[in-house]
């Protein structure tokens, strides 16, 4: 973890001109060291100088596939797959048209172990009826939920069952939160350490009952649900309407009536229209991809935000957005790094600025 925080404080340092001395060092947020990733890609070739078909990670900077016959990284009941999904795949008519599968698991309960799971199986030609039945019958054997992928991701559909919502479910139980979601959805592969990471969000934002919080990227409701709970109010923005419209629908199963969500380009030059002036939001939050929210800064300066938390999984477009916030008039007071991603130098980073103007009485 040393030098994760090493490496986010000399980002911020070089890009953004932030000395550490000038703001406070969180503890790291951590969680388990193996059996923690509830979602991932696996690679799938047939070598047969190995044997058969191998299912497993991609080696670093290679195209070679790691011939896995189980993961410590997965949660048990994906890692419990690696070596039925070999045999299943060597059987089928179709395996070298197969180059990757999904998998995802969920929570059937608050308790946090991982019971429910489905893989997403792409296909580069059809599969002939011998195929599906032997992955219908294998999602009946595993207690899986089995999609196909034709083409691109909108090509998607279920397999087995062949009736039931789509969806897979984890459980917030500090807030009392059941969400779903679709195997192909994006969500914080580490369950514990995306739990803590709210927690943390939470305590950065210093919510009371009378703020107005403004989520940018704010995906399936991840944290806005939770914190809606601690507020007023909530407006959600993502650039996604299929998880937008999966953030209203967790919004709704969960009875929380003062969260809104909006589908909107973040990264487009003019400004948004948003549903409430910007100054009626007193805290933001963000949490966008690896390259950043650079085109947002305006819109949070415009803000009444006096407190901004930013959720980064670059520290390089972090450190350059901090600079930028810093110029508008934000001052950063602490930082950390999560361990999403244990046993590798991936650093996932929480920001808190405060507006400089609004304490000395202005707007920014």
């Amino acid at each position: 973890m040393a030098d994760k925080q090493a490496l986010l404080q000399r980002e911020l340092a070089e890009l953004a001109g932030i000395e550490p001395e000038s703001y406070q060092l969180l503890p790291p947020v951590t969680g388990p060291q193996w059996n923690y990733r509830r979602k991932a890609r696996l690679a799938v070739r047939l070598v047969r100088r190995k044997g058969g078909v191998l299912a497993g990670f991609r080696e670093k900077r290679g195209s070679f596939v790691t011939d896995m016959k189980d993961c410590e990284v997965l949660v048990a009941p994906l890692a419990a797959l690696i070596r039925p999904l070999r045999a299943l795949l060597n059987g089928m008519a179709a395996r070298e048209a197969i180059p990757q599968i999904e998998v995802a698991a969920g929570e059937s309960d608050a308790g946090g172990e991982c019971s429910q799971a489905a893989i997403v199986l792409r296909h580069m030609r059809p599969l002939g009826r011998d195929d599906l039945q032997r992955l219908s019958a294998f999602a009946v054997r595993w207690g899986l939920q089995i999609y196909l992928q034709p083409g691109g991701v909108d090509s998607v559909r279920r397999l087995y069952p062949r009736s039931g919502p789509e969806r897979l479910h984890y459980h917030l139980p500090k807030f009392g939160l059941r969400l779903a979601f679709h195997p192909m959805d994006f969500l914080q592969v580490n369950a514990v350490v995306n739990r803590r990471a709210i927690d943390l969000v939470s305590e950065l934002l210093d919510l009371r009952k009378h703020d107005r919080l403004l989520d940018l990227f704010c995906g399936l409701g991840n944290f806005s649900l939770p914190l809606a709970t601690r507020c007023e109010h909530v407006t959600g923005i993502e650039n996604s309407g299929e998880m937008v419209a999966r953030a209203v629908e967790n919004a709704q199963a969960n009875g929380i009536t003062n969260a809104g969500f909006i589908a909107a380009d973040l990264y487009r030059k003019h400004p948004l229209a948003l549903p409430q002036p910007p100054e009626s939001c007193n805290r933001i939050l963000l949490d966008p991809p690896r390259s950043g929210a650079l085109e947002t800064i305006p819109l949070i300066a415009a803000s009444g935000a006096d407190r901004v938390v930013y959720v980064s999984c670059n520290p390089e477009s972090l450190a350059r957005d901090a600079r930028e916030l810093r110029r508008r008039g934000f001052d950063l007071k602490s930082a950390g790094v999560m361990d999403m991603f244990p046993h590798t130098l991936h650093v996932e980073s929480v920001a808190m600025f405060e507006s400089a103007r609004q304490r000395a009485g202005s707007l920014p």
